[in-house]
């Protein structure tokens, strides 16, 4: 048994977010071959958490126009759930896969496919620009996965677009017809073909050219598809596979049914000329609307008042499916060159990932080595440091003299180098370099060099330097803080020999500066009652904003016009469509559009923001 799934995902982003991954939205419809549409994707952002799912191989047709309002839309996608791409004999894996459905878009040269050699290049570029179709050959049928375009009754120029892409469509199939192929049509194709196929159709609803032309297609009418869904519920009514999602019509099932599943040529056994015999007849099992995947679910207790008070999860059509058996295996074959798994941005990003991470391991194994190394030397030669220093403290404190008057420092040249940058480790600061020149005397002589100061940053490890606050607490042992501070590899050596000369106690600095003072100890340096003043006034303030505020709302309300059938207060919409009356503000009914036979649906009352007031037609 074979299924195959067609969906309007309306953006597969946010399906794979409402499902929590690709492999679950997929695994969800346990089906053979998932056909998706919208999947408002461009090329670039194909990444692998949205096409690669373990299991599935995928094939992708993404938008190429740059006009205006079409980048990142449309778009399609066919996943195929295989046990292996490569050397299998299963039906669900293609044998072969095409991006649009002229040819022009074919990688090996761009060659026009045959039958429609009487359409200009640029004809075909701009039909298979939008990312429309995917095609995939399976061995006994060749599927197109199709994203019709939409077209309102007064846009000439998308009408002329949706009219042309049809055209060239049919061509397509009449060929591979011709070639006693089976095809599958599947897909959003924007057209309900009867009124049975729309709530309250109007009286000239099946008038519409497109929708002649599609039932046309069907073996009633003399064309070579069956219409799957009609030729298994060929009766059956409120059968609907989307709804405007900008009314609330889901709630009564006010929709249309434009998502669907064709199947046109012989059935699989060896005598095609069988009299009642095609593969409908012969192999299709069912068809259905999978309904539990509708945003609106069954006992929904959320009411629609001028729009939903939660957000819905979910698309704004709902999946089809067919099922069919007695389908052979194929001969062996692998996945396609067309198949994401082969796309740059997806191979070629997964090998530069590998060789990155490859790398980068390599280069940290080395410079741990040589970091460690040099750590220990520096490490060495910061001690030698620092007991040179507290030498040098204590034969002055012995004499009796300040070190900050009788501990000269000499610019002297070095004799050795006891702190260094080491370029190799990048806990050492780079301005911690000091030369220490030894002389005889009670006291040293030590010379500084300033190292570079640029692009120091700060690190809160064992080698960060002190806070400005340590610098202010008294100590005990004021030795003991020398010795600290010479032995803090990251601080700098003038920021030592400053502390040296530095004995003031911490209440004695307070009493030099009390401006700091202030600061450490009494953070609110404003006048308390100036404060409470401000405070004040903004309350009332405020307070004169809300009231002024609710008096609008209040004047908004009385305003608000009482819909006719329920006596309920409208909500107001702007005119967005281009025309005389863009940007004029009207009232409607805020319920949930519906039939006008449900009186618990939206009443058609229409008022324009002026006087004047009519229903809707």
């Amino acid at each position: 048994m074979m299924k195959i799934v067609t969906y309007n995902v309306n953006g597969l982003r946010q399906r794979i977010s409402q499902f929590g991954s690709l492999r679950k939205l997929l695994d969800s419809f346990d089906a053979d071959i998932i056909c998706f549409q919208e999947t408002k994707l461009r090329r670039q952002e194909l990444k692998s958490d949205l096409v690669l799912a373990e299991g599935y191989e995928s094939f992708f047709s993404c938008t190429r126009t740059s006009d205006k309002g079409r980048t990142g839309y449309s778009g399609v996608a066919t996943f195929c759930r295989v046990n292996s791409a490569f050397s299998s004999n299963e039906v669900a894996l293609p044998v072969a896969a095409e991006e649009g459905f002229t040819g022009v878009l074919d990688a090996s040269g761009s060659k026009i496919v045959e039958g429609l050699e009487e359409f200009a290049k640029d004809e075909l570029c701009k039909v298979d620009g939008e990312g429309r179709c995917i095609i995939t050959d399976h061995g006994h049928f060749i599927l197109f996965n199709i994203y019709g375009p939409r077209a309102g009754s007064d846009d000439v120029d998308r009408i002329q677009f949706k009219h042309k892409f049809f055209k060239i469509l049919q061509k397509r199939w009449e060929f591979l017809l011709c070639q006693k192929r089976r095809i599958f049509v599947v897909g959003d194709l924007n057209i309900a073909p009867a009124a049975i196929d729309r709530c309250e159709a109007e009286p000239d609803f099946e008038e519409n050219e497109f929708r002649r032309w599609f039932r046309s297609l069907l073996v009633e009418s003399g064309g070579p598809f069956f219409d799957v869904f009609r030729a298994k519920h060929p009766e059956r009514r409120d059968a609907y596979t989307c709804w405007p999602s900008n009314t609330g019509a889901e709630q009564f099932n006010y929709g249309t049914r434009i998502d669907h599943i064709l199947c046109g040529g012989p059935c699989l056994h060896e005598k095609h000329d069988l009299e009642g015999h095609n593969f409908v007849t012969c192999h299709v099992k069912e068809c259905d609307i999978l309904v539990e995947y509708k945003r609106w679910k069954p006992g929904n207790t959320l009411g629609w008042k001028g729009g939903m008070n939660i957000k819905l999860e979910g698309s704004d059509h709902a999946p089809v499916y067919t099922s069919f058996g007695e389908v052979p295996v194929i001969p062996e074959h692998s996945t396609p060159s067309l198949a994401s798994r082969y796309l740059p941005m997806i191979r070629g990003l997964q090998q530069t990932l590998v060789s990155v991470l490859m790398k980068r391991e390599v280069a940290k194994e080395t410079k741990s080595g040589e970091a460690s190394s040099s750590l220990t030397t520096e490490m060495t030669k910061m001690e030698r440091f620092s007991e040179s220093v507290e030498r040098s403290f204590n034969n002055c404190h012995e004499l009796g003299m300040p070190p900050s008057d009788h501990c000269s420092f000499a610019n002297q040249e070095p004799k050795g180098k006891l702190w260094k940058t080491h370029e190799n480790h990048r806990d050492l600061p780079k301005d911690a370099v000091c030369d220490s020149t030894i002389t005889t005397g009670n006291c040293k002589h030590i010379h500084l060099i300033p190292g570079d100061r640029a692009n120091k940053k700060a690190r809160k490890n064992q080698f960060s330097q002190l806070s400005l606050k340590s610098f202010f607490q008294k100590s005990p042992n004021p030795r003991q803080d020398v010795g600290k501070l010479v032995t803090d590899t990251s601080l700098n050596p003038a920021d030592v020999l400053e502390s040296l000369h530095d004995t003031t106690p911490v209440a004695d600095y307070n009493n030099c500066h009390p401006e700091l003072h202030d600061v450490n100890l009494s953070p609110c340096s404003q006048d308390q009652e100036e404060q409470d003043g401000k405070c004040s006034l903004d309350t009332e303030k405020n307070n004169i904003a809300l009231l002024e505020w609710k008096r609008i709302q209040q004047l908004m309300e009385n305003t608000i016009p009482l819909c006719k059938g329920h006596r309920e207060p409208c909500v107001a919409r702007v005119v967005k469509k281009p025309g005389p009356t863009i940007g004029r503000r009207f009232y409607v009914c805020a319920r949930a559009e519906g039939p006008a036979s449900n009186s618990e649906a939206n009443c058609g009352y229409f008022k324009w923001a002026s006087s004047k007031s009519k229903h809707k037609q």
